[in-house]
């Protein structure tokens, strides 16, 4: 799947994920509420996450995010994870990772910062807002709204980045499983799960089927999201 079917998959994920992980029959203590400020949040870090596993390619979205900068990191990530579509196509690797931005986010927060500079980067750049083929505007671009974003953001209580995190690497994981050759979702275990129903990544069915659904149900959730939080307001003044 493209890097923004991708993106638009993890927001997807997330809003979906909203209100379950703030049940705390569900969750108890690892249950968060959050607000409308961390809902988009979440939603933009969830969809930079949802690039993640594809760090393992030399080409993709990610490396040419930030110009030489991910390029090279993508080159020896990919080699290190054993080529394209390998350990960073894992349930291991998505609750690894999430597990250590959440610790980042925790104890060391100008590491975390300099992390959420990075993920915000992909999330805004597979949406689209980026100058796509042209360098080095492209990167400039991006690196400059990552920064306003993380900036905007740099107060939040953001005790949720596990759950984003990993959300957002499993809702890639679970995209490449429709394509053709699928994912090793159990690595180290070597064999593949793949329920090829999307026949060609960037094909028609994923331009003109799969992404519009998704960014439909993207709209969806998020209004739903926000009518909720207004009518918790209006019956809290009104209580």
């Amino acid at each position: 799947m493209m890097g923004r079917t991708h993106a638009l998959s993890g927001a997807l994920a997330w809003m979906a994920a909203v209100p379950v992980i703030s049940q705390e029959r569900l969750l108890h203590d690892y249950a968060v509420s959050l607000s409308a400020q961390q809902v988009l949040a979440g939603a933009v870090v969830c969809a930079g996450a949802a690039l993640l596993p594809d760090i393992d390619h030399h080409n993709g979205r990610i490396a040419n995010t930030f110009g030489p900068i991910t390029n090279v990191m993508c080159k020896w990530i990919g080699k290190l994870a054993g080529g394209h579509r390998m350990a960073t196509h894992s349930i291991l690797f998505a609750v690894l990772i999430g597990w250590a931005m959440d610790a980042l986010a925790t104890h060391y927060v100008y590491a975390w910062w300099a992390c959420l500079f990075m993920i915000v980067g992909l999330g805004l750049r597979g949406v689209g807002f980026d100058f796509e083929g042209k360098e080095p505007q492209s990167a400039l671009m991006d690196c400059a709204l990552a920064g306003i974003t993380v900036w905007l953001m740099h107060d939040l209580d953001m005790s949720f980045v596990g759950f984003a995190v990993t959300l957002g690497c499993l809702a890639h994981v679970a995209g490449d499983c429709l394509t053709p050759r699928g994912c090793p979702v159990f690595w180290p275990l070597k064999s593949r799960v793949e329920m090829p129903v999307i026949p060609r990544t960037d094909g028609k069915v994923e331009r003109f089927v799969v992404a519009p659904l998704l960014s439909l149900g993207v709209a969806i959730l998020a209004v739903r999201s926000i009518l909720g939080d207004v009518a918790a307001d209006w019956l809290n003044r009104t209580g």
